[in-house]
């Protein structure tokens, strides 16, 4: 029986959105496997040059201690910065509506209907209880980690294993090419985390001075959020101008301070994101900035805030194992985001 093309494509698309529904299903396993995977990539190399000088066993408690130090400074920053925006918000809460009070009565007293109305269905405690749901978030994503972690540590103790049994597949090409995809991939993800860290470095300094210089509450802490959340292409950039943004309404009041403090942040994300990241990887990592955009929001929507920081090196490491093979490689040329050479 022959199958038309058409047929092949919506088989294609079913079985896309039956492992869409599968993945986001069972969350709990699967995105602490792929972030695993993810922080395998960039430790083993860390731990193949130590175990080179110390025993095996040393050098793996070593790389994992690392790693979770790492982890745990990210994410202790994202907390207590974020905290203390909470408790911000919670301690003026009473300054927010009086603001908003004042933009409705501004709009009433220019005929616009339904102002009031507005009016009585805003209520801080709704602001308090956004404080507190992020809080509770950051919570859950530190039950992530845990369980993260010990993945992190069964994998790097069978990484070499794992090596070595592809390399055996001698009347297999494809377990050689799939070896060299996942080696690929991870000098390629290692690239990524460094380029991001260089520029969210960057980011959280400019961010925190200028916060500082305009006299803005929180630099500090604005600083950090603008380090941590430009981990996250897109979103993370967004959020850390849109509260800084408004924080800066309720405490100067005025359009122009708050236009320049949004404009000037968005300067920032915009010149270290579009202008020296591409020019830090060249082509080495170039991916479709369609592509970034959708695997970031399919990676939010499938697993959260885990979803969208390893939505981007997942796509990384798809399209580099997509290169090892011929029936898949005009997708990853499709996909790279690399101009065509011209004759």
């Amino acid at each position: 029986m022959t199958v038309d093309s058409g047929t092949r494509i919506l088989v294609g698309l079913c079985a896309a959105v039956l492992a869409a529904a599968a993945l986001q299903a069972g969350q709990s396993i699967f995105a602490p496997i792929a972030f695993a995977l993810f922080v395998i990539g960039l430790a083993w190399p860390f731990q193949r040059a130590v175990q080179a000088r110390i025993p095996e066993g040393l050098a793996l408690i070593g790389t994992i201690l690392v790693a979770c130090a790492v982890v745990a400074v990210m994410v202790l920053a994202i907390a207590w910065a974020f905290g203390r925006v909470a408790q911000w918000v919670i301690a003026n809460a009473g300054q927010f509506q009086a603001l908003y009070a004042a933009k409705v009565a501004w709009l009433e007293a220019r005929g616009v209907e339904g102002a009031g109305l507005l009016a009585a269905q805003f209520d801080t405690r709704w602001m308090v209880g956004v404080a507190q749901g992020v809080l509770g978030q950051l919570r859950g994503v530190i039950s992530f980690l845990v369980v993260t972690a010990v993945f992190v540590i069964l994998g790097l103790l069978e990484v070499r294993q794992v090596a070595s049994q592809l390399e055996r597949m001698e009347g297999k090409p494809a377990a050689r090419r799939v070896l060299a995809g996942l080696a690929a991939s991870a000098s390629k993800l290692r690239v990524y985390m460094m380029v991001r860290t260089i520029a969210s470095v960057l980011t959280g300094v400019l961010v925190w001075a200028f916060a500082r210089a305009m006299g803005l509450d929180l630099a500090a802490e604005w600083g950090v959020i603008a380090f941590v959340l430009n981990y996250i292409p897109f979103i993370g950039p967004l959020v850390a101008t849109v509260f800084p943004t408004a924080v800066a309404l309720l405490q100067f009041g005025s359009w122009e301070t708050v236009v320049t403090i949004f404009a000037v942040l968005q300067v920032i994300q915009f010149l270290i994101g579009s202008y020296l990241e591409p020019r830090l990887t060249g082509n080495y990592l170039a991916v479709s900035p369609f592509m970034v955009l959708v695997a970031v929001f399919l990676g939010a929507f499938l697993w959260g805030i885990p979803g969208a920081f390893i939505g981007v090196p997942v796509l990384i490491a798809v399209l580099t194992l997509c290169e090892q093979f011929d029936g898949s490689r005009w997708v990853a040329d499709l996909l790279s985001g690399r101009h065509a050479p011209r004759d």
